[in-house]
């Protein structure tokens, strides 16, 4: 009996650590064409940018709490009549962010992510 609680138990706290800490993004109503790389042949030429925010999930990470919005991300970037380019997501833990996990004892986890790409205008 023991055994079965132990592992109905372990299945449960594996199903929920795998789905903690997602970041869902779509670019599908951002209002400027979005593609993640430009043409091989000729690259792009604009202006680059790289912009970091973060965001806070609770409870070793199974409940976000704050999460970076594309679209204001992008629309400080992007102005009429322009598109990006080359964009890159990057979602990562800084030490930073490690050592605020280990001292909460995961009850607060925060994730770096970085936004790079390219501004053309057309």
């Amino acid at each position: 009996m023991i055994r079965f609680l132990v592992t109905r138990g372990s299945v449960l706290v594996l199903a929920l650590a795998l789905s903690g800490c997602a970041l869902t993004l779509d670019s599908t109503h951002l209002g400027v064409p979005v593609s993640l790389a430009g043409a091989a042949q000729r690259p792009d030429s604009g202006t680059p940018f790289r912009v970091t925010k973060h965001s806070i999930y609770m409870l070793l990470g199974l409940l976000p709490v704050a999460q970076p919005n594309l679209e204001d991300i992008l629309a400080g970037q992007a102005g009429t009549g322009t598109r990006i380019t080359n964009l890159r997501i990057k979602v990562r833990s800084r030490w930073s962010d490690l050592l605020v996990t280990g001292l909460t004892l995961g009850l607060v986890v925060p994730r770096s992510v970085t936004f790079e790409g390219v501004v053309v205008g057309q």
